[in-house]
């Protein structure tokens, strides 16, 4: 069990038809988003209910993984317009600011970052896009259904974060919603892990996937207690 919760930490986190195939180098203009990022980030992001983000008080989850011989959850209430999280852990809470964290709150929040990844990933792509390229192709084969897809890849700077210089690679069809995705850790082309996006449930306005399974294999990655104010 302790080697599958240390490989989740580390998560975070063909020929094809490439009519619209580019990779940008992401940038800002007075914290709004450039032509270019609008057209395929924010409609990935506006999907899954981008929109509604900004009336978000607070966001509460459980992150959970059932392989055959474990189960393994950590819950979490995060407050996102202070920064407020507190780790719930059976009758245990540690509470901590993310703009004032001592050793045990930055241990604490490499977990927070990774499950919190797994839940909001399209938002990560406004929130992040500074930090990315990007490379936007409108069909590729999906990993998992070998439907073809849209794909759209993005690789994080060498500087700072969690995972420096990791890969994501999204695939999603004409309605934007994530439903498989790859991650590559370091940019390597072989993938590290491939998983679903599934179970997708409305709360207040954001779409979000509640669950992921992988190919052949009895391992489930979801989300439970779910609460957005």
């Amino acid at each position: 069990m302790k080697k599958s919760i240390v490989a989740l930490l580390v998560l975070m986190f063909f020929i094809s038809c490439k009519t619209d195939n580019k990779k940008v180098t992401s940038s800002t203009d007075n914290g709004k988003f450039g032509k270019e990022l609008s057209t395929i980030l924010e409609k990935v992001a506006l999907a899954h209910g981008f929109d509604a983000w900004s009336s978000v008080k607070k966001i509460a989850f459980t992150f959970n993984v059932d392989r055959p011989d474990s189960h393994f959850e950590r819950g979490w209430i995060w407050h996102p317009k202070t920064n407020d999280v507190a780790r719930i852990s059976g009758t245990d809470t540690l509470r901590y600011n993310r703009k004032n964290m001592d050793s045990i709150a930055l241990k604490t929040n490499g977990g927070f970052i990774n499950d919190r990844y797994w839940l909001l990933a399209p938002f990560n792509l406004m929130w992040d896009a500074n930090n990315f390229t990007f490379e936007h192709s409108v069909s590729e084969e999906a990993p998992m259904s070998k439907e073809r897809l849209q794909k759209l890849t993005i690789v994080y700077g060498n500087e700072g974060g969690y995972t420096p210089g990791d890969a994501y690679d999204f695939y999603f069809g004409k309605d934007f919603l994530i439903r498989e995705w790859v991650f590559r850790k370091g940019n390597q082309a072989e993938p590290n892990m491939i998983t679903s996006w599934e179970d997708y449930q409305n709360f207040n306005g954001l779409q979000l996937a509640t669950m992921h399974k992988r190919n052949g294999e009895d391992f489930k990655l979801y989300f439970t207690q779910i609460q957005v104010e």
